[in-house]
């Protein structure tokens, strides 16, 4: 399989776990929905990735590694860097693995705006 269909493949699981984000939310579950647009978040990021390096990472620690070696490299990247981790620290640290949801305002709109940032993504795995 050729990197693009991977990344396509990555980029089409990261907007499915984010719908699934949203059922989750609507359904009163912020807990699991937030730990899905973490999902969604990092699943995004590795196709950034591979779409720039050629490399799928493995383990979140090489996502974060990379995005931030991309960063210094173009400066659209490092935008991406606060809403990672954002979501990384909030979404899937706090929210989901101690329960420290509050205020639900705004990690209701972090997980909805997850999407936001996958079609940033999407757009600079596009671009050359």
């Amino acid at each position: 399989m050729v990197a693009t269909d991977r990344v396509a493949e990555l980029l089409t699981d990261a907007y499915q776990l984010h719908a699934a984000a949203l059922q989750q939310l609507e359904a009163g579950d912020t807990r699991d929905a937030a730990e899905k647009a973490w999902c969604a978040t990092k699943r995004a990021t590795d196709a950034l990735i591979l779409a720039r390096s050629g490399e799928e990472p493995e383990r979140s620690s090489i996502t974060t590694r990379e995005l931030r070696r991309l960063a210094l490299q173009d400066q659209a990247i490092e935008g991406l860097k606060p809403g990672y981790y954002t979501r990384q620290n909030v979404l899937h640290g706090e929210c989901f693995y101690l329960g420290l949801c509050e205020p639900l305002e705004d990690t209701e709109r972090q997980i909805r705006e997850t999407v936001n940032y996958i079609r940033d993504v999407q757009a600079l795995a596009a671009a050359p």
